[in-house]
């Protein structure tokens, strides 16, 4: 790892980028100054471990998740695992690949104050749109605000390929982004948001969408094979 390191940093000062990434003083590269000179991106899965992750309120990751070929993966119903760190205005861009009749989600601004994750943070809907039993509405399709916002179809691919999404949020404005399409946007706190919260189950947790900083979570409870590669993020003003 810190072989790697090195050789980015090299590599950018070859680039000839003058963003400051070595203290002179020290010599010494800071994640941040990578962070920087990378246009703000982190990445959350080296493709080796899953250090930046944990799972949902415990220190450990549940057993049904692994890495594999550069994925973190599962084949199985499994917990939930959640950042390490908490986001509050910031862009997410991976890709994910479902299995056949797969169906997950990925969440953003949790907390860890109730018994399941979705009872506090929004849902960006992960499904196989074919053969999945939440295909029968939009609001529950791939890419959906699990619930409440629905998803135009066309845009995903199906079970077994790669699917790319991006998710922004900065305040209260949000965007459900899929494969470079925009799917949905959203205001929380909005009174559209607030009477669609009102008539759905979300209702019953009066935090539902409330925490202006939170966990990343990705969704293992359901069957079926799923995977996740290529896990960036930026945090925005």
């Amino acid at each position: 790892m810190r072989m790697s390191v090195a050789m980015a940093v090299m590599s950018i000062a070859a680039a000839g980028c003058h963003n400051g990434v070595t203290r002179p003083e020290t010599g010494v590269t800071t994640t941040r100054e990578i962070n920087r000179a990378n246009g703000g991106w982190r990445s959350l899965f080296d493709g080796k471990t899953m250090s930046e992750w944990r799972g949902y309120k415990t220190e450990t990751i549940p057993s049904g998740w692994h890495v594999v070929d550069g994925t973190i993966a599962k084949e199985r119903g499994t917990g939930d695992i959640v950042s390490k760190d908490e986001f509050a205005n910031f862009e997410l861009e991976l890709e994910w690949k479902i299995g056949e009749a797969g169906n997950s989600g990925i969440f953003y601004r949790g907390t860890e104050e109730y018994d399941h994750i979705y009872w506090s943070a929004p849902e960006y809907q992960l499904l196989d749109n074919v053969k999945g039993a939440d295909n029968k509405t939009p609001l529950t399709r791939a890419a959906a605000v699990y619930g409440l916002y629905p998803a135009p179809d066309g845009h995903d691919h199906p079970a077994g390929q790669w699917n790319k999404t991006r998710i922004v949020v900065r305040g209260n404005h949000v965007e459900h982004w899929l494969n470079d399409f925009l799917m949905e946007q959203y205001e929380f706190g909005s009174p559209d948001w607030e009477e669609k919260v009102k008539a759905s189950k979300f209702k019953d947790w009066p935090n539902y969408g409330r925490a202006k900083k939170g966990h990343l979570a990705l969704q293992g409870d359901h069957n079926g094979s799923l995977a996740f590669r290529n896990i960036r993020i930026r945090e925005l003003p």
